[in-house]
């Protein structure tokens, strides 16, 4: 008989953020794969659990779920966990859920702590419709394209780096424009946690004035002032500029939005004008 796979969530940063049923888990189950052996085993020894470890991340994760599946099928019980939060919320892990269940294994949650719901839950941004859309680009040109995604009608969030964090509110001021509400959350569940609200820029400058940026981040992108249904290509390009978004970025967004060239977008505000 196969064993069962359990997807059990840890804390985020205060160790006391873990429920009575993961923590049965982990001293039931015959071993533990995770992320980073050293993090887990901080975990693990706070509160006394001593278990087989095998280390699981994004550049074995082929090869690690067949060698995992295998122990599931001898009839092992495994506990998946990354260094913080539910796995593979922006984590390794689903070529392994997805090929335990193509082997008809038992996948069972153990659900918990998670940064992109702990932030929506306190950031005062609607709740009703969201999007989660894990960490942002590395790049500018790509991170405002998927800046450029954000819906109107329900708040996004995203995980971002805090070398990056500055970067980032700058391309999402020229993307979103300064009417556009953002909260960034600092730091969740630990000593210094912080949540900054207000435009891009002005979260930005704030960031800016200290010593260092620290801390990991959660951008949380409020809903946005709803367009009338149908628009013209220059009623969209001037809707865009009413909200403060430069005049190239407005222009690129409404040719992506209604699927045209840029040099058309330009020519039908052009005629419009």
């Amino acid at each position: 008989m196969s064993g069962i796979l359990y997807i059990v969530s840890t804390p985020i940063g205060n160790l006391e953020d873990i429920t009575l049923r993961a923590l049965r888990i982990l001293k039931e189950v015959d071993r533990i794969a995770c992320e980073d052996t050293r993090q887990t085993g901080k975990l693990l020894n706070h509160y006394g659990i001593s278990k087989p470890l095998i280390s699981f991340y994004e550049h074995n994760e082929r090869e690690r779920s067949e060698e995992l599946v295998g122990m599931l099928e001898a009839g092992q019980n495994i506990a998946l966990v990354s260094d913080a939060g539910t796995p593979l919320i922006a984590d390794p892990g689903y070529r392994l859920v997805r090929l335990a269940r193509e082997k008809s294994i038992t996948v069972t949650p153990i659900p918990g702590a998670s940064a992109a719901l702990a932030a929506l839950s306190a950031s005062g941004l609607a709740t009703d419709a969201f999007t989660f859309r894990g960490f942002l680009p590395a790049k500018s040109t790509q991170r405002r394209r998927m800046l450029e995604t954000c819906g109107l009608s329900e708040t996004t969030v995203f995980y971002e780096a805090p070398h990056r964090i500055l970067e980032t509110l700058e391309d999402a001021q020229a993307v979103l424009g300064p009417s556009r509400p953002l909260v960034v959350a600092r730091e969740i569940t630990k000593l210094h946690e912080e949540f900054l609200a207000g435009s891009a820029d002005e979260i930005r400058l704030a960031l800016a004035s200290r010593p260092a940026v620290k801390g990991e981040f959660v951008i949380l992108v409020g809903k946005g002032e709803a367009a009338p249904e149908v628009l013209t290509v220059p009623e969209a390009v001037d809707a865009l500029l009413s909200q403060g978004v430069p005049r190239m970025d407005a222009l690129k967004q409404v040719a992506r939005r209604y699927g045209l060239s840029k040099r058309e977008v330009y020519k039908q505000v052009d005629e419009h004008e």
